[in-house]
């Protein structure tokens, strides 16, 4: 947050014009960031990010990295699961988010997708979830030239709506 705000006081960005992205480790701090910074980001794109410790816990692959990370299982320390959870804090949400996720992805899977869309539909955000088919090996990101290519546009899409005011995209769910 640091750096945007130097950013904008050296010109170099616009205050209102600010959005984040992120795909995995970079997907759970754009989905922390619409529920924690909002009124500073004008769009947001979560991409395979944790919505949930909890949920993320009991879905991944890597069982051993929450423990690890954490520092705890979720029955062992709850408290350290919610504090941490992008949902937790929903109701603070307000930046209109995208949420990308593939379908078969075992590192994080769906639930957290699912969820963190559920939550934002819920408080009023402007969202849209889109899950993508075809992503090779774990799921976990796009493994084919079409589908970075399909992830981008809507990358792009997305933030051509909520910052510089281009063409409509529809706030629904898509199964791609």
């Amino acid at each position: 947050m640091s750096g945007i705000d130097y950013l904008i006081k050296e010109g170099l960005a616009d205050a209102n014009q600010v959005g984040t992205m992120g795909w995995s480790q970079g997907g759970f701090i754009s989905a922390f960031l619409t529920t924690h910074d909002s009124a500073r980001f004008k769009a947001v794109s979560v991409g395979a990010g944790i919505s949930d410790w909890t949920t993320y816990y009991v879905n991944t692959d890597i069982t051993q990295f929450t423990r690890h990370y954490l520092k705890a299982t979720p029955w062992d320390d709850p408290e350290i699961y919610a504090k941490t959870s992008p949902i937790t804090y929903v109701k603070n949400a307000r930046a209109p988010t995208l949420i990308q996720h593939g379908a078969t992805d075992q590192r994080v899977p769906p639930p957290n997708a699912f969820q963190l869309y559920r939550g934002l539909q819920d408080v009023g955000v402007p969202s849209k979830l889109i899950i993508y088919k075809g992503f090779e090996g774990v799921g976990h990101g796009p493994s084919k030239p079409k589908s970075s290519r399909a992830v981008m546009q809507h990358n792009l899409e997305w933030f051509d709506k909520y910052i510089f005011g281009g063409s409509a995209v529809t706030t629904s769910q898509e199964n791609r």
